[in-house]
């Protein structure tokens, strides 16, 4: 017998950020009688999130007390209570802004994995230029956070840019080791001792 139902998601495609919040949009065409736009126009990304957290939630209600009273005996509860609190959290969150989220996604991934590389190389104790490269190029652990880095800043370069135009959208991911860079040499003109006033 021949699987029934096919791999495939019908969307409707996003134009503006008012797709996302159809129940503030109410038109009144020719100004005579409102319509309430209350359908979802972004369909399916605003309800397959809702639809992946009421799995989570009755999964995580039905299945995981049985799974961590078997391994885990005494420390079951609270993962429980969290993800009680943190499932409608995230839930809620999404309901709020997300058609923000979906817009400003990229610019957020570019902006906080500079902010993550940047932190990551402040842990060093020794922030000389040739201790940076060295502990990054030698230890595997660094390497592949740095790599992680770039991997998350090239994603946000090409979801930004589309890559409608490869040539000049191209060249860009080319700058996606820069903010590394960057902080391995200017690292030394950050040092507190070398203030002079």
């Amino acid at each position: 017998m021949p699987p029934i139902g096919k791999f495939s998601i019908n969307t409707c495609q996003v134009r503006s950020l008012s797709d996302w919040y159809t129940l503030l949009h109410n038109p009144s065409p020719n100004y005579e009688k409102q319509i309430h736009c209350t359908q979802e126009a972004v369909y399916p990304l605003y309800t397959i999130v809702f639809v992946f957290h009421t799995l989570a939630l009755f999964s995580m209600l039905f299945f995981r007390p049985w799974i961590c009273k078997k391994y885990l005996p005494g420390q079951s509860k609270m993962s429980i209570y969290a993800a009680m609190y943190f499932i409608p959290i995230l839930t809620i969150t999404h309901a709020l802004i997300g058609g923000l989220l979906y817009y400003s996604f990229p610019y957020l991934v570019i902006i906080l994995s500079v902010i993550s590389s940047a932190a990551h190389f402040s842990k060093k104790m020794d922030q000389s230029v040739s201790s940076l490269v060295i502990t990054t190029v030698v230890d595997p652990r660094n390497m592949v956070i740095l790599l992680g880095h770039w991997a998350l800043h090239a994603y946000g370069i090409i979801s930004i840019t589309q890559l409608t135009n490869l040539t000049v959208h191209g060249l860009l991911i080319l700058l996606v080791p820069l903010p590394a860079l960057f902080y391995i040499f200017t690292a030394k003109f950050t040092d507190p001792t070398k203030f002079h006033v």
